[in-house]
């Protein structure tokens, strides 16, 4: 083969290199920027709404490690009951592949005085699944954390609500909880015996342990 015939071919073939590598190199960026823009924070998701969509996302991350001030043991009194609480972060992911970090509760509540009582008490649960105590997310203003409960019920009764955990930036180590039950409609009528295991709307503090 002539010597002008092999430059020539070896030029076409750099020349289909290059073009590939920069197809690759492009399609590496154009990857990535489609990965990060698929993670949202649990602040931007709080404060979307119908007017102000999300992005599309696979991932509410805690980017700004908000949910940490949360995470920990806490207790505190309110009319004759003890209210502990422990919290730990968790990673939610369905079988789509929606990942969301959240938090996990358990709680124990006991009666006070010198023959304490029971109420309620999954503290030493090991599984997070279990718990039914789970994160939901941000509230749109940011200023408190929303969690759902759902305790023991007998038919016609709903124990089942949302649970708003609030810390002001000046105490730190002082949690208010409020509990707001699901205006679910049930069948039935609920016994007069029946109590909820927390006390609707009502403020319950809690001291880090």
């Amino acid at each position: 083969m002539p010597i002008k015939q092999i430059l020539q071919k070896t030029l076409v073939l750099n020349l289909k290199n290059l073009t590939m590598k920069n197809v690759i190199t492009i399609s590496l960026i154009l990857f990535m920027v489609s990965c990060k823009s698929q993670i949202i924070s649990i602040e931007t998701a709080a404060q979307c709404t119908e007017a102000n969509p999300c992005p599309d996302f696979t991932y509410i991350k805690d980017i700004n490690s908000t949910l940490d001030k949360y995470i920990g043991t806490w207790e505190g009194t309110h009319n004759g009951k003890i209210y502990e609480m422990k919290f730990n972060k968790s990673l939610y992911e369905d079988f789509t592949g929606f990942k969301r970090d959240r938090i996990k509760g358990r709680l124990r509540i006991t009666t006070t005085g010198n023959m304490p009582v029971t109420v309620f008490d999954n503290f030493n649960e090991p599984d997070d699944s279990k718990t039914r105590f789970s994160g939901l997310g941000l509230t749109g203003n940011l200023q408190s954390y929303e969690m759902h409960f759902s305790g023991p019920f007998t038919s016609g009764c709903i124990n089942a609500g949302s649970i708003f955990l609030k810390i002001e930036p000046n105490t730190p180590n002082q949690m208010r909880i409020t509990y707001l039950s699901d205006k679910d409609i049930v069948v039935g009528e609920c016994p007069s015996t029946f109590s909820q295991t927390f006390p609707e709307q009502q403020k319950i503090f809690l001291t880090r342990q």
